[in-house]
């Protein structure tokens, strides 16, 4: 999946951004996501670009706004892709719930924390 306009990076971010955070609380540095290389950088990238969105209440190319509702539908549709992708007993083994939690809750906090990682490490230690 690439990530070709507001509409797409939307879904794209999360999927990524959720996916990586589920591996680095398995202890992976590095993921290979959708043939590309990803790390910490691009989660935070994707959930600073999400939280930007739902803050300034952007506009997608189809003119439709990034809202709380929106970012709840495209957080439900991605996590049953990837189900779908990796299978739903690997899904069910993994730390999604977490990742999900807390990929969800520092996008739509009310200011932008610094990074993703320090509220994470409560999670693995």
């Amino acid at each position: 999946m690439r990530c070709v306009s507001a509409v797409s990076c939307v879904p794209h971010n999360i999927s990524v951004g959720v996916q990586y955070i589920e591996a680095w609380l398995r202890g992976r540095g590095a993921v290979p996501l959708y043939n590309l290389m990803e790390d910490a950088a691009t989660a935070e990238i994707s959930r600073s670009q999400i939280w930007q969105q739902l803050h300034f209440e952007a506009a997608l190319d189809n003119g439709q706004k990034v809202t709380g509702a929106l970012f709840d539908k495209c957080l439900g549709e991605q996590m049953e892709r990837v189900k779908g992708e990796i299978g739903a007993d690997n899904y069910a083994d993994g730390r999604f719930p977490e990742a999900i939690e807390l990929f969800r809750s520092m996008s739509t906090a009310k200011t932008l924390a610094p990074f993703l990682t320090l509220p994470a490490y409560r999670l693995i230690l």
